[in-house]
């Protein structure tokens, strides 16, 4: 009995080693804020779960959504196909990337920009020519461009969020707590790229404020929403526009008024929060698991509009479906036009 023991433990401590010199991450602990939980700003509710659903099964993982000079809207999918489609759900497809397109916007010349995660920021016209904008910085090549927005001036803000992991690897950025994303800027007229803020946890959403005076990008990992000014006597300078949600923000958009709208692509928990402090089972996890098992599951979907100040002004949560890691709301008029990164469909909520 007694051998037989030291057989197991001697095989639980190979496989120890093993996880340790095959796992794929060097994790660090890090800081996040108290989680709020869902009471409060955030209590739980099913206000997203009246959306009206439409493309069904026309792809998975419809990322961002913008609406096109002519009024109608487009989308991306994992497969790298965008659609043009309206509001009652006929489509029809743009064109297909060959990439993973996630942020979509339009510039003043009718051109489709995207930040593609595997191709770069790409620029699309209405006939379908793909020109890639940039695809590297100080000569270093970008692996996971994510998402945009455009200036009145035409400068395009983008986010680069991680220079460690593609999307194909992602979840192991948040499993590592590596801190390689940024915030970057191309000018389309010079057509030079900047960074402007690194060393941040998964850079993702992007959002330019009213006139342009500043622009926020959301870091994933942490879940602080990030604001550095870009006019005024602040011109520099950065500050936390927002700190303490209870999920993981993803894309942001404005809706040219008063708000931001903020998609959380997963709800925090306490198990999930507790790994901060753990980078040795992190470590060992990522070691002995395949990567579709790292990713944890989530059947819960949320919107949350926030006012000019960082206040909560609207909180619109899916608790049982159909909505999962949501990651962005484009509101038309008064409605919101709903995306999702795992979901095959887009969905259409009314605003009170």
């Amino acid at each position: 009995m007694k051998k037989i023991s030291l057989i197991i433990i001697g095989l639980i401590i190979s496989l120890l080693i093993f996880a340790t010199f095959t796992s794929k991450i060097n994790p660090v602990t890090w800081e996040i804020a108290p989680n709020p939980g869902l009471i409060g700003d955030f209590k739980l509710n099913n206000k997203l779960a009246e959306s009206n659903l439409i493309l069904q099964g026309v792809g998975e993982g419809p990322e961002d959504i913008a609406q096109g000079p002519d009024g109608s809207f487009y989308t991306g999918y994992q497969d790298g196909l965008i659609i043009r489609f309206s509001d009652d759900g006929e489509y029809t497809e743009f064109i297909n990337t060959g990439g993973r397109p996630l942020g979509l916007e339009f510039d003043k010349d009718g051109n489709l920009i995207v930040a593609d995660a595997i191709k770069g920021l790409l620029l699309i016209t209405q006939e379908s020519d793909i020109e890639i904008l940039t695809d590297a910085v100080d000569g270093k090549k970008m692996i996971f461009v994510d998402d945009l927005d455009i200036a009145e001036d035409g400068t395009i803000w983008f986010s680069d969020a991680s220079q460690r992991f593609g999307i194909d690897e992602n979840i192991y950025t948040f499993y590592e707590g590596e801190r390689s994303g940024r915030l970057l800027s191309y000018n389309p007229h010079t057509k030079q790229t900047i960074v402007h803020l690194e060393d941040l946890f998964f850079a993702n959403g992007v959002a330019l404020g009213p006139e342009d005076n500043f622009v926020l990008v959301n870091e994933t990992g942490t879940g602080v929403i990030h604001r550095l000014w870009l006019k005024g006597e602040k011109t520099g300078l950065t500050d936390i526009f927002f700190n303490g949600l209870p999920g993981n923000p993803d894309n942001i958009t404005f809706n040219e008024k008063n708000t931001f709208w903020l998609g959380l692509a997963g709800i925090r928990t306490p198990v999930l929060d507790s790994l901060s402090q753990m980078p040795l089972l992190r470590k060992l996890l990522v070691g002995l698991l395949p990567i579709n098992i790292l990713t944890p599951p989530s059947n819960h979907g949320a919107i949350i509009g926030l006012t000019l100040d960082g206040n909560v002004r609207y909180n619109l949560q899916s608790t049982d479906g159909p909505f999962i890691t949501t990651t962005c709301a484009l509101q038309v008029g008064n409605q919101l036009i709903v995306g999702s990164l795992k979901s095959d469909f887009v969905g259409i909520l009314p605003l009170d």
